[in-house]
Formats: C-alpha cells, structure tokens, sequence
C-alpha cells in the first residue's frame, strides 16, 4: 500500500545529480519541487551552486520546469529569474501538473524524472502520473505549517518504506 509514496532513487541534494547520471537513464527533463528542493524558501534567487548545476543541465540540454504548489506570482518570480519553465499551483499530488510540465519540456513521461523533498505531494504525484522520482533531503528544516503536516505523517512513511527495503538509503549519485 505504501508503495505508491517510494521514489526510484534517494538524493541527497538535487545539486547531486548529474547530467551523465541522467543520460544513463534516458532522461531528458527534470521536473523540480520549488521551496526545500531547488531553492531554500527564504532565498528565492537561489545559491551559487544552483547556479552551476542549472548551467550543466542547459550545457546538457536537460529541461528543467519547477512543479510547485506555490501561487503563481511566487514561483514565477524565481523561474523567471533562473529563466526555467514552471507549472505554478500544481496541486500535488494531481497528475494533471506533470502532463503540462512534459508538454512544456517536449519529452514523453518516460523520458522525465520529478525530484522532491516531500513523498506525500512530490514522490506520489510523479508515481500517479507514472514518472520516476528523486527523494531529496530538504534544504532547510523549517516548513509552512501545511508541510509540517506532511512531514509527520512522511516520517512514518518513510520509515515503513526503508524497513521494507533495505535498499533504499540516502546516496550522493543516481548509481
């Protein structure tokens, strides 16, 4: 039953993946939670190190779009500035969201992968619309109010799911 929340893979930081990690397994478009996975919420420019993998996923020609479930204004602020593609007010879970995320970047599902902080909207929505997933460790340890509502069922999840499968640890690659 909990399987529906399991990410393919187990990340770190988003800043940990590669453009080679990603060819190796056909993918073509990244799709990217906003707040606590491309950028931390209180600096919504974004750091360096974003900067850098930003620039060797366009040297790579890796489609990045931001699925958030943020307001509009908000996520189109930080994608305009980082000039990626967006899928505002998401509401994740809903697959809806990442069938306008694939038509923006021009890949088929298949060929996309959703990288998230969050199991219960970012894992599960990539897994409902059949798209392979990243769990990442979450920037900053503070949350909304809403989020820290997922988070405590999530540690549950989380739990059961790594009990389950002793495969699943943290890694710093893909590999």
């Amino acid at each position: 039953m909990l399987g529906k929340f399991k990410p393919v893979w187990m990340v770190e930081s988003v800043y940990q993946i590669s453009a080679e990690q990603l060819r190796k397994h056909n993918i073509k478009a990244v799709f990217v939670d906003l707040d606590n996975t491309l950028i931390a919420w209180n600096n919504p420019l974004g750091t360096k190190e974003l900067l850098v993998w930003l620039e060797e996923m366009k040297e790579n020609d890796i489609s990045i779009t931001i699925i958030s479930n943020n307001s509009g204004d908000r996520v189109e602020k930080v994608a305009k500035h980082l000039d990626l593609h967006y899928v505002p007010r998401a509401l994740k879970p809903s697959r809806r969201a990442y069938f306008r995320a694939a038509k923006q970047a021009g890949f088929p599902l298949e060929q996309c992968v959703m990288v998230g902080d969050q199991l219960i909207t970012d894992i599960f929505g990539a897994n409902r619309a059949g798209v392979r997933s990243i769990l990442v460790i979450p920037i900053l340890d503070s949350d909304a109010w809403n989020t820290k509502i997922n988070r405590f069922f999530e540690r549950f999840i989380l739990k059961k799911l790594i009990k389950d499968d002793p495969n699943m640890i943290w890694r710093k690659t893909l590999e």
